[in-house]
């Protein structure tokens, strides 16, 4: 039992989770799930239990089978940890983070004719905040969500741009991240939506 509660740093299996603790599961499980270690119905069921999960104990017992992945660097080294600053600048590009990417505090993102893509459907989340200083004219910059990720693009000053905003289907789940999009935005568009849905799901 003591190697179980490690993966999620509880002492006592009757210690009550909190919301910080329960999202670190939901990353190994939607890690483990983009792996092939679980199937679309194992995920939907554990990370159910993880959102309604009350005590360390019972988090602990969604990952026993599974690497932890926050825990362990591609190595099996030194713990993953997340930046304060990350920067994208481009001309004409395409710049992508998704599949188990570390979202640091602030983002700056200069770009002028090209596309940024930030999928936090699998992203290690390690901040409640996330704030992204935007410089774009021309192109895209597409948000793909997931629950508990809300995005907030009131203070960024549009000239000829557009703004689309998808709320999740379960936009009820509890905040785990808040991206904040603030900057200019020129002959361009943002683009927030959830992921599309798998055929056949």
């Amino acid at each position: 039992m003591s190697d179980e509660l490690s993966r999620t740093g509880a002492s006592s299996p009757e210690l009550r989770a909190s919301h910080a603790e329960r999202d670190r599961v939901v990353d190994v499980l939607r890690i483990a799930a983009g792996d092939g270690r679980l199937t679309a119905e194992e995920l939907d069921e554990r990370l159910e239990a993880a959102l309604t999960a009350r005590t360390m104990g019972e988090l602990a017992v969604l990952t026993t089978d599974l690497p932890t992945a926050l825990e362990e660097g591609p190595a099996g080294g030194a713990a993953i940890e997340a930046k304060e600053v990350v920067r994208i600048e481009q001309e004409g590009a395409s710049a992508r983070r998704d599949a188990g990417w570390v979202v640091p505090r602030r983002m700056e993102i200069h770009s002028e004719w090209g596309e940024v893509t930030l999928d936090f459907t699998e992203a290690v989340i390690t901040y409640d905040t996330l704030r992204i200083d935007l410089d774009m004219r021309g192109g895209a910059l597409r948000l793909v969500t997931r629950p508990g990720v809300v995005v907030d693009t009131d203070s960024l000053v549009t000239h000829y741009g557009k703004v689309k905003t998808r709320r999740p289907a379960d936009s009820d789940a509890p905040v785990v991240l808040r991206v904040e999009v603030t900057g200019e935005l020129r002959f361009g568009q943002v683009v927030v939506r959830p992921p599309r849905r798998l055929f056949g799901r």
